[in-house]
């Protein structure tokens, strides 16, 4: 009878035992899964209030700027207006002017206002051209004609500055027109000037330093690619004075036998980048 006693006491502790057990094990994945789903929704919580949620960075177009920066360089081709040509009291009226390409670096500045622009520019310039003329003018017409030749290659430093508006302005794509004044400052240490059967020896021409102009344009960028083509009109007469080697008297420089005005008129096309 004890021994039936200790065996059921010990039957009931054993089975006791193995329900514990059995309970342990069935509530403790749901409690690792609550667990896991708890230090998840914890950590997003906390990420939340302690790590802010980053923005993707987006990559801005030049015309999301409202200040632009650019570097262009191309062509040009020059074509000089004579207005008047004398030489030795003979006036020529016939001048053929023979284009030559010439080249420009630029930087530039946009300050935009919506749709409208100023853009300020510093460019160095070098301006090649040619005039062809008979130097006997009316007074050759029955003899064989007596050509001359001025070429020139002019370096100067050129400071526009152009109002703009900007025709299309979406996107990555912009197509303006400007217009605006321009300030040329001739580097007279650089030039190459070359008088060819003028008639005179050691012909030299002074060119004015400072020169006034008006450039205008049409210019169309898509996203970071910039190209323009514009016209410069030159005012003021770029010749300062003329003088030569006077080789009949005493050899010394002269002046007076040689008249010549001349004003630029150039033709240019740009190819660059515009951030």
């Amino acid at each position: 009878m004890k021994r039936l006693l200790a065996f059921i006491i010990c039957s009931c502790a054993v089975g006791s035992i193995f329900s514990q057990e059995t309970d342990t094990l069935t509530t403790v994945p749901s409690q690792q899964d609550g667990v896991v789903i708890g230090t998840r929704s914890e950590t997003n919580s906390a990420a939340g209030s302690v790590l802010p949620q980053q923005k993707k960075k987006t990559h801005r177009l030049p015309n999301q700027h409202k200040v632009n920066v650019g570097f262009r360089a191309g062509f040009n081709s020059t074509m000089y207006q004579v207005s008047s040509l004398k030489i030795s009291g003979i006036t020529i009226d016939d001048v053929q002017n023979n284009y030559k390409i010439g080249y420009a670096g630029t930087l530039f500045m946009r300050f935009n206002i919506r749709k409208h622009f100023i853009q300020p520019e510093v460019s160095y310039t070098i301006s090649r051209g040619e005039i062809q003329f008979d130097r006997l003018g009316e007074h050759g017409t029955d003899v064989e004609p007596q050509y001359a030749y001025l070429r020139s290659s002019i370096h100067s430093i050129d400071v526009p500055v152009y109002y703009g508006y900007s025709l299309v302005k979406e996107g990555p794509y912009n197509m303006s027109v400007f217009a605006g004044p321009k300030l040329k400052y001739i580097r007279t240490g650089k030039n190459d000037i070359e008088f060819e059967n003028f008639g005179q020896q050691d012909v030299v021409e002074e060119l004015r330093r400072f020169n006034v102009g008006m450039a205008a344009g049409v210019s169309v960028s898509i996203s970071h690619i910039y190209f323009d083509f514009r016209y410069e009109q030159g005012f003021n007469n770029l010749t300062k004075s003329v003088t030569y080697t006077d080789a009949t008297t005493t050899g010394g420089t002269s002046s007076g036998d040689i008249s010549f005005k001349r004003r630029d008129n150039v033709l240019s096309f740009s190819l660059g980048v515009i951030f």
